[in-house]
């Protein structure tokens, strides 16, 4: 994407109203006003509310906002440029139940209040597969305490990857720390089985990834 498409997509991303941008000292300082408050100020409702994490072009939160008009949905991702399709796509047809929060994951707590989420979906992250990148890796430890912290005490969180060695890694930590796994399918187009939206819903890459037939992967957890 050239600087020009960039610019123009960081612009109007500031117009859009279903797309939040806060300044990372507000943030830092505890005073960003919609934590706690995103069902009542935001959504103006009081329907659960869903995650997607690094949502890049937004297209499974917007697929679940279609589906599921009963619950709420917010993408995160911390480049602007990519989430501007589905936030644009949002308005366009009038999805009134979905929102882009423009952030690093790492920060997730200071936006949510303890239990104001419902569910996280992890789609087809980076799997960092080098030793040195492992504390970026979004189902290591550190980062499922930090979810721990927003989900609610029922709450579930879903990772859905076309890599093997994210799920491997994934499902054996789950294991160790003794948290509860309760659906894993290590090839959700050839096992049925899945829940329906894990293969209702297909990003761009996933879709690139099964002309390839790479097998993609679901994992559903509670955390302990």
């Amino acid at each position: 994407m050239g600087s020009k498409n960039k610019l123009k997509r960081f612009r109007e991303n500031e117009t859009f109203r279903n797309v939040i941008q806060p300044e990372r000292e507000d943030v830092m300082s505890d005073d960003f006003s919609l934590k706690g408050n995103w069902g009542s100020t935001f959504f103006k409702n009081q329907n659960p509310i869903i995650l997607e994490l690094g949502c890049g072009k937004g297209e499974y939160s917007i697929g679940m906002a279609k589906r599921y008009p009963d619950k709420n949905f917010i993408g995160i991702d911390i480049k602007g440029a990519r989430f501007w399709r589905g936030a644009k796509t949002a308005i366009d047809e009038g999805i009134n139940n979905v929102a882009f929060l423009r952030t690093q994951i790492e920060l997730i707590e200071h936006f949510f209040a303890a239990g104001e989420i419902a569910e996280i979906w992890i789609t087809f992250p980076d799997p960092q597969i080098k030793y040195k990148r492992t504390k970026h890796r979004l189902t290591n430890t550190e980062f499922l305490q930090r979810y721990k912290k927003i989900l609610a005490p029922d709450g579930i969180v879903n990772l859905k990857t076309d890599s093997e060695f994210m799920h491997g890694y994934t499902l054996g930590l789950l294991h160790g720390e003794g948290h509860e796994i309760m659906y894993a399918n290590h090839n959700v187009y050839r096992n049925a089985g899945s829940p329906e939206i894990v293969t209702a819903i297909q990003t761009f890459y996933e879709q690139q990834y099964l002309e390839k037939e790479k097998p993609i992967t679901y994992i559903q957890f509670k955390i302990k």
